[in-house]
């Protein structure tokens, strides 16, 4: 019986589909036969055709080196939904967080910036706010983030490089001047000083008449993946850790809109890992500051809900939305049967995504904006709440606003032009991408049963585990790279000698002694005595166990005791940790 879609059955119409009626006859009539009954359906198609064509001399590997069939069906892929994959804003969340996704509300697109003093960054905010941005993202500079002031020594030559110097509450306030705090949620990447940070912009938002109660935004705070990767610790990793649970305590008693600790992979991603180490031990981290917050005498469900994710967004694009697809079924299972948390929102998984820094080249630069289009279209392809995309630039200097712009259209693009937003996790139950995400789960595994063994987490960086694997992951990829088995454009393939140098952001060198005589002017001015007596009450706290030191670190900051000044008080009673190196 003809519908009203049916469209008429011209002859030629007639005649083709005649014709396919009596091939797919034919077809079930030969699988009916004794010679395929009971045959691998993939496996003939393996033997019959494909392996007739020679294949290319190529890696038909993901970049992590997991080896991919030429093909995936249900013969070679077992798909449990209600298991597996399940529905969007119900457990095991593997297809998203929230029921609706982007068709409820898109991801915040956020822009790294930070250079120079508080001012310069002030305006490039300003700039991004005016193009569309809807979260800021602060990068500090080196010294701040080993938790020295501009004018200490070994930060000469650093000041403003490669992010904002923040020395005292006073950066902080110029830094967000005209910036209502009770209307932006703000991303600071920092992790061994970020409880001076985190007080700092505590203090700021009183100074708007902003409560505590009703800042919002996220700290990195992820001092686990510096031992791991990024290297950018002070103290050892005990202390650490408790300042790191002094955070996660203060913020669900006083800051319940914070998130205190981003549990960060994009570092571990970047020190050349693979995508199921970055999936695992970002993930080990996670269950490490779960596992001495509980340890603290805080209920799961207490805090649970406020600790975020950071990825990082390679170039294989399907790896990448295999991984995110996984991390929240991983942890939204080991949340609710290991931890017995009872609250789903403990179970939700959400994360901020950064396009791989790793994956831009200084040669062919504009080419970088592809390979950003592709890692941002991925990480929302995988379900990220946050998005950071890198400009195109940033192999050679911090983006220059014309880059940052394009940067931010790109998600612009992604949003608003390609339908990808339309329907929520559109690639699920693609075969190939089903079995990414079973695999990647199973190695994740595989790495926490390994790092239980050795102890944990801590224990596990003491024996250098974690550098080791991913020093070893780096070899082998840039093995690859060099012998030219794996193709990197305008590197190693398709280069061009006649590539012309674009125009870079050049740092006022002049910029580092303004800043320098910001910090020693402040110095000269404020309250000697409310100094002393700041940083001996933070002496006394740190020598103590179990009292949490964010109020003494928030009072230091009213009385505009420095970042270096606070960290060094720490420095005097913990020490410092020096890593064993790995070779």
């Amino acid at each position: 019986m003809k519908t009203v879609c049916d469209p008429p059955e011209t002859p030629v119409r007639g005649t083709v589909l005649r014709g396919m009626r009596a091939r797919v006859e034919s077809e079930v009539a030969m699988a009916a036969t004794e010679d395929h009954r009971d045959t691998d359906a993939t496996e003939e198609w393996r033997r019959g055709l494909y392996e007739q064509k020679p294949e290319r001399d190529a890696l038909f590997t993901t970049i992590s080196g997991l080896e991919n069939e030429p093909l995936y069906t249900p013969d070679n892929v077992e798909i449990d939904y209600d298991r597996d994959l399940g529905y969007p804003g119900l457990f095991p969340y593997t297809r998203g967080v929230y029921p609706s996704m982007y068709r409820g509300r898109l991801w915040t697109m956020r822009q790294f910036a930070g250079f120079g003093t508080a001012e310069e960054t002030n305006a490039r905010f300003r700039y991004l706010r005016e193009h569309g941005q809807t979260g800021l993202s602060t990068a500090f500079d080196m010294p701040t983030l080993m938790g020295y002031d501009s004018d200490h020594p070994k930060s000469l030559g650093e000041v403003g490089r490669e992010g904002v110097a923040v020395d005292s509450l006073e950066d902080m306030e110029h830094l967000f001047a005209g910036i209502p705090l009770s209307e932006v949620s703000t991303s600071m990447t920092i992790n061994a000083p970020a409880a001076m940070l985190l007080a700092f912009y505590i203090c700021v938002g009183e100074g708007q008449d902003v409560p505590r109660d009703r800042l919002r935004g996220t700290i990195q705070t992820d001092i686990l993946k510096e031992y791991i990767a990024q290297k950018e610790w002070i103290f050892p990793p005990e202390p650490s850790m408790r300042l790191c649970v002094d955070m996660i305590e203060f913020c669900a008693r006083e800051v319940p809109l914070w998130h205190p600790v981003s549990i960060s992979g994009y570092h571990i991603r970047e020190a050349g890992s693979t995508a199921a180490q970055e999936l695992a031990f970002t993930l080990a981290d996670g269950f490490a500051y779960v596992e001495a917050a509980v340890e603290r005498g805080l209920e799961v469900d207490d805090f649970a809900p406020r600790l975020s994710f950071f990825f990082n967004a390679h170039i294989d694009f399907f790896e990448e939305i295999a991984k995110y697809r996984a991390a929240r079924r991983i942890w939204a299972k080991e949340l609710r049967e290991r931890y017995g948390a009872r609250n789903p929102r403990s179970w939700l998984m959400r994360f901020h995504t950064q396009t791989a820094g790793v994956s831009l080249t200084a040669q062919q630069p504009e080419v970088n904006i592809v390979r950003t289009a592709l890692e941002a279209l991925a990480a929302v392809l995988g379900g990220t709440q946050s998005l950071h995309t890198n400009s195109f630039d940033e192999a050679l200097a911090l983006p220059t606003e014309h880059a940052v712009k394009i940067a931010l259209r790109t998600q612009q693009v992604i949003a608003h032009e390609t339908g990808v937003v339309n329907a929520i996790d559109p690639l699920g139950g693609s075969y190939y991408l089903e079995d990414l995400t079973n695999r990647l789960e199973a190695e994740a595994y595989d790495y926490f049963g390994r790092i239980r063994e050795l102890g944990g987490v801590i224990a596990a960086i003491k024996e250098n585990f974690f550098q080791r694997e991913i020093a070893e992951a780096s070899f082998r990829y840039q093995t690859e790279v060099e012998s030219g088995q794996r193709v990197i454009v305008g590197v190693n393939r398709y280069e061009d000698p006649e590539e012309k140098e674009i125009e870079i952001l050049a740092i006022d060198e002049a910029l580092e002694q303004k800043q320098v005589d910001r910090v020693q002017a402040l110095r000269s001015r404020r309250d000697a005595r409310a100094v002393e007596e700041s940083l001996a009450r933070l002496k006394r706290d740190a020598a103590e166990d179990g009292v949490n030191l964010m109020p003494a670190i928030i009072d230091a900051s009213k009385a505009y005791v420095t970042m270096g000044e606070m960290c060094d008080a720490l420095r005097d009673v913990w020490g410092i940790w020096r890593e064993t190196p790995v070779f």
